[in-house]
């Protein structure tokens, strides 16, 4: 029977490992959890999702929701599994985290074609060893890295990732809270926490002012080299008083019914788990130190006496040059039964993650059964980011979310944007389709 060894257990790598054995591929998979830990993993399951439990927006207007359309039709397990364990997030597709990773792992190890080896990987399997998979995910231990290091012949890049803290709902002060949403758009799916401007300019100078934790390397120019994505809450304060009103903490579409007034700024909190025992604070990605988001976030007025299960935490995202090393099936140029995916190929986000993790199976299936490899087509989302991992070789590669600037343009004027973006959707799904009838793929 033919078989392939998947390296880490993360989105990426669950993702190809069930696309693989699905089409009656034997699967090695290899996880160094909870042998070896990471510092951002809290558990042992598979595709543990470290920073958010929101897999963005839902809706076909927007990128991100027609990638994951395209999953579906694809039969991802990741999607399955998140809209399986979905909690209320409004227009977005957030999830049960601790489920959703235990259901995730149950999965995978209930399959009879995939194996579980809880053991850490330190070099990249030599030539001949058949198809691997690298999906060690953006948290890559350093001797794994270091051996991609040296078969790439390329210094690894990388940038910093953030987490924001997790509070109990019991400790939330209700009568300084409110369920809503923008505009009264939806359900009411969010826990807002108002603050006045005095409130609020009390926070922000303690924000401003906080210690945070010492990141010992990766400074650039000077700076810390973070994604723009999910930048951690006090670096973006850093950069203006007005700045946090304008992003995390806008009040816009809100009203406060304990005055009937728009609030001066708004935190909002989203359920963490079904229950709604558990919320996260929305945007709040840190690295201050433990003490002081206590000290700190509790000054928000509703959390004055919060609960904190868990702290925002920072951690390093490695990731390869990929325009330079890989082709847009997630091939190494120079070992072609090798393959990248996860954020380690350059992907950013937990969808593109496991994008490039099924395509990464999908194409090795094909490369067992002796079939040329996929690209997907460029007007689909799946093809769009592909083609930006394997885009021009530049010195200055960044990962990036999945975007309609990744996809070809609508060749006629349309002034509204969401019309616009619907009808690039449409056309995406349009070229899936009659793709998945092509290649025999579904």
């Amino acid at each position: 029977m033919p078989k392939v060894s998947i390296i880490g257990a993360g989105l990426a790598g669950a993702e190809a490992a069930w696309q693989l054995a699905q089409r009656s591929v034997a699967v090695e998979l290899y996880e160094m959890r909870p042998d070896k830990m990471t510092p951002a993993h809290h558990s042992e399951y598979f595709a543990e999702l470290v920073c958010s439990n929101s897999l963005r927006a839902a809706g076909l207007e927007n990128a991100v929701g027609l990638l994951k359309e395209e999953m579906r039709r694809l039969n991802s397990l990741v999607i399955q599994t998140a809209d399986e364990t979905a909690v209320p997030a409004g227009g977005a597709l957030a999830v049960d985290r601790e489920r959703f990773s235990g259901q995730m792992t149950q999965r995978l190890r209930a399959h009879p074609l995939i194996r579980v080896w809880r053991q850490e990987v330190r070099q990249v399997p030599p030539a001949g060893r058949g198809i691997v998979i690298i999906a060690s995910g953006p948290l890559t231990s350093d001797s794994l890295a270091a051996s991609v290091e040296q078969l790439t012949g390329e210094t690894h890049l990388a940038f910093y990732d953030a987490a924001a803290p997790i509070v109990t709902w019991e400790s939330v002060d209700m009568s300084r809270a409110f369920w809503a949403s923008r505009y009264d758009k939806g359900d009411a799916d969010y826990l807002n926490c108002p603050m006045t401007r005095d409130e609020y300019a009390r926070f922000y100078e303690a924000l401003i002012s906080a210690q945070t934790a010492e990141i010992k390397d990766l400074e650039r120019g000077g700076g810390l080299a973070v994604f723009e994505g999910c930048m951690p809450i006090e670096v973006m304060a850093g950069r203006g008083e007005q700045t946090l009103l304008f992003g995390p903490l806008k009040p816009v579409g809100l009203q406060d019914p304990a005055c009937g007034q728009r609030p001066y700024a708004v935190v909002q909190l989203r359920k963490e788990n079904l229950a709604g025992t558990l919320l996260n604070l929305v945007g709040f990605q840190t690295r201050l130190k433990w003490g002081e988001q206590q000290r700190v976030f509790r000054l928000i007025p509703a959390l004055r006496q919060a609960e904190f299960v868990r702290f925002g935490v920072m951690h390093r995202n490695t990731f390869i040059n990929a325009p330079k090393l890989l082709r847009a099936d997630y091939s190494l140029k120079k070992r072609p039964e090798l393959f990248f995916a996860g954020q380690i190929s350059g992907v950013e986000g937990y969808v593109e993650s496991a994008a490039s993790g099924l395509t990464a199976g999908l194409n090795a299936w094909r490369r067992i059964n002796g079939r040329e490899t996929l690209v997907f087509p460029a007007e689909t989302a799946l093809g769009g980011l592909a083609r930006h991992v394997a885009g021009s070789p530049s010195q200055d590669f960044q990962p990036m979310n999945i975007n309609f600037g990744l996809l070809p343009p609508w060749p006629e004027r349309i002034r509204g944007k969401r019309e616009k973006n619907a009808k690039i959707a449409q056309r995406a799904l349009s070229a899936l389709d009659g793709f998945m009838v092509e290649q025999g793929i579904g």
